[in-house]
């Protein structure tokens, strides 16, 4: 199978008064795992079925390979979409519904056995070929409706939160599946979620959307490190905020002032002036901790006001002595009994390195 690219131009589309999507201009490269992340109203899964042919657009353009399809019906558009609730037939089994679109074109028999078998072997449900779908778990049900999508062979698979209605565990197994079986059709898949783990481990790319625009777009890397804005640093994983004001600016950091810190280096990754007041973001697991006194820049004292140990990581809330409430999360990386356990009511140093604290707002 061979993938399409998919552009979207100047994309508008209203629910009666309301904008839904406002101005949408994205670029999906062909053969790419493209996500789609924001919160739940902020346009995306209305974006996938505009994509789809289920929704029209109101203004701009999409396009598969530089041709338009926004007059093409969604049944002859080379896109499948994999809903949420599955959609198979209850009263077929595995091989029918896997099979049902090529007999709606009338392949010869041989033709639909070979392939049916081949998507079986694909989707690893060789062995349960002739259960019905009430037979099957919630994540076997779903690996049949990728194997009836992908019967279609369609250039552009479209996802929409396929694995929410899975237990945690069984969504990561079938997230893995998910990203070896893209490897493998080297299609291009385009995928909706609210749950920024998810994006992050799957995406070449992620678009992360917010009340019907896409507030940015990069690698999961980029997305997590150095966030667009205050939207983007809260919503992929979690960080500390801090208002503060530039005291002084050199050519890579500046120095600030923070109610509730005090005064330290940050880096410079967007321009500002002194006396500006800007919001900084820093993730927790990027601040060192520890009973001892730290040296380097950033370096500040305080007491654990509380632990929440997660088994892999600790995450400690720290009140610091000017009142700030510090997040900092301590990965485990060696056996927990032969470091020094910090606890409850521990004084303790933090220090972070200023290229770790970013600018995600300037007043």
């Amino acid at each position: 199978m061979i993938g399409s690219s998919v552009t979207i131009k100047n994309l508008n589309k209203w629910f009666d008064d309301f904008q839904v999507l406002k101005d949408i201009n994205l670029k999906i490269k062909k053969g790419e795992f493209f996500s789609l992340l924001g919160p739940s109203g902020c346009g995306k899964t209305t974006l996938l079925r505009i994509i789809a042919g289920l929704e029209s657009a109101d203004s701009g353009d999409v396009l598969f390979d530089s041709e338009s399809v926004l007059s093409m019906p969604p049944n002859r558009r080379p896109a499948n979409t994999i809903f949420q609730n599955y959609a198979l037939f209850p009263h077929l089994n595995v091989f029918e519904n896997i099979a049902f679109s090529m007999r709606l074109k009338k392949m010869d028999e041989n033709e639909i056995m070979e392939k049916v078998e081949k998507l079986l072997f694909l989707v690893k449900l060789e062995e349960h070929a002739y259960k019905k779908p009430n037979q099957l778990s919630g994540g076997q049900k779903q690996r049949v409706a990728i194997a009836r999508a992908l019967a279609n062979e369609p250039k552009v698979l479209l996802l929409d939160e396929p694995v929410s209605a899975l237990d945690a565990k069984l969504r990561q197994e079938l997230l893995i599946e998910l990203d070896n079986l893209h490897d493998q059709v080297g299609i291009t898949f385009i995928y909706v979620t609210h749950d920024q783990a998810e994006a992050l481990s799957i995406s070449d790319h992620v678009a992360v959307m917010n009340e019907g625009r896409v507030v940015q777009y990069g690698t999961p890397y980029e997305i997590y490190e150095s966030p667009a804005d205050k939207f983007v640093a809260t919503f992929i994983g979690e960080t500390n905020l801090m208002k503060s004001k530039v005291e002084e600016v050199n050519n890579e950091f500046i120095k600030v002032t923070t109610p509730g810190i005090g005064e330290f280096v940050c880096y410079k990754d967007k321009e500002v002036n002194e006396n500006a007041h800007i919001l900084i973001t820093l993730r927790p697991e990027k601040i060192k901790i520890s009973k001892k006194p730290l040296k380097g820049e950033n370096v500040f004292h305080g007491v654990i006001e509380e632990e929440i140990y997660m088994g892999y990581q600790t995450k400690y809330f720290v009140k610091l002595d000017e009142g700030y409430i510090l997040k900092v999360y301590k990965q485990h990386i060696n056996y927990l009994l032969d470091e020094t356990i910090l606890t409850w009511k521990d004084e303790i140093f933090v220090s972070w390195d200023p290229n770790d604290s970013y600018i995600v707002e300037v007043e």
